[in-house]
């Protein structure tokens, strides 16, 4: 009987917990959907996030989410339409690199990315691996670097654009190298790759989900991963780390915010959610297929993140004098 007591009362108090908390982390109103823009377009790894988020959230707070990407202007036209919305929950923006890289890349842009939004949650990361071609004969980056110094100029890299994080990566790799290579920038990712198998460019920044068959294939050859370690899928590849580049490092991110102003406690509460979806190991699995990491933390962490982001790009992109207009 004592023990049956105990048990109840146990539960009696966590119940009241419970409640307690319930009570004090208002709602979303349950009238109204909440949007998720994704300044980027469908299947890209914030239309995957937002979508996968979204319908987590749905089913635990019986609330409709919409997705609704407006891709354009390297993502400024979504962040704009964000950071211009009611700061009341319902409007969200699930973004990734190029939100800080944008305000050294474009003279006018049209959002702070300190103070026009609200931090809520760093939602996950995916893995950057440096590829080369086959008919590049090395099997190592210290190989790869004497090879292109051997060769200033000669050999061309590719990746999906201007300014993302794929050209990012190879500035910094340029500038921290001392190599000389030539830029061919793509309209989207598939087009890089498809000229990388090709041979039409040599060597560019890949994810190493797309790019592990290719590689067993023999059509391509990863030498370093830009991560702070190793990554699961391909535990046989270096980090630049490793290889003597610690501060190469290039991961894409993805974060949720809203705009400012948006209230502590709706902000506290869409991040603990999220938090536990994260922990959640059957979305652990949904992402892994996707070559996307959880993160979480809290939006102090995402904060302190987008801040030490700008001035990082900031630095490669002046250095690199790279410009979109």
């Amino acid at each position: 009987m004592i023990a049956r007591r105990s048990i109840f009362a146990a539960f009696t108090g966590a119940a009241i917990v419970v409640s307690a908390l319930t009570e004090a982390i208002p709602q979303i109103a349950t009238d109204r959907p909440v949007t998720i823009i994704v300044p980027f377009t469908p299947g890209t790894g914030p239309d995957i996030l937002a979508r996968i988020i979204g319908q987590e959230l749905q089913k635990r707070w019986m609330q409709t989410f919409v997705i609704e990407n407006k891709s354009g202007a390297t993502g400024n036209l979504g962040a704009q339409m964000v950071a211009r919305s009611t700061p009341d929950g319902h409007t969200l923006m699930m973004t990734s690199n190029p939100f800080t890289a944008n305000t050294s890349l474009l003279k006018n842009i049209s959002y702070d990315p300190v103070h026009s939004f609200t931090p809520i949650i760093y939602v996950g990361v995916a893995a950057l691996a440096l590829a080369v071609h086959p008919s590049i004969p090395v099997n190592s980056l210290a190989e790869l670097i004497k090879y292109l110094k051997e060769r200033p100029d000669q050999i061309n890299y590719g990746s999906p654009g201007i300014g993302g994080p794929h050209h990012l990566a190879m500035e910094l790799f340029r500038l921290r190298t001392g190599i000389e290579v030539r830029h061919v920038p793509y309209r989207g990712s598939a087009g890089a790759l498809q000229d990388l198998i090709a041979g039409h460019v040599q060597m560019g920044f890949v994810p190493p989900h797309t790019s592990l068959q290719l590689a067993a294939q023999g059509q391509l050859r990863l030498l370093a991963v830009a991560s702070k370690k190793r990554i699961e899928v391909a535990p046989k590849v270096p980090t630049f780390a490793e290889e003597g580049f610690p501060e190469i490092e290039v991961e894409l991110w993805y974060a949720l915010l809203a705009p400012a102003g948006t209230p502590s406690d709706v902000v506290a509460r869409y991040n603990a959610a999220i938090n536990e979806i994260l922990r959640s190991p059957e979305i652990v699995e949904k992402l892994d297929k996707q070559g996307l990491i959880p993160v979480g933390g809290s939006p102090k962490q995402l904060s302190e993140f987008i801040e030490h982001d700008i001035v990082k790009w900031r630095d490669v992109i002046t250095h690199a004098g790279i410009s979109t207009e």
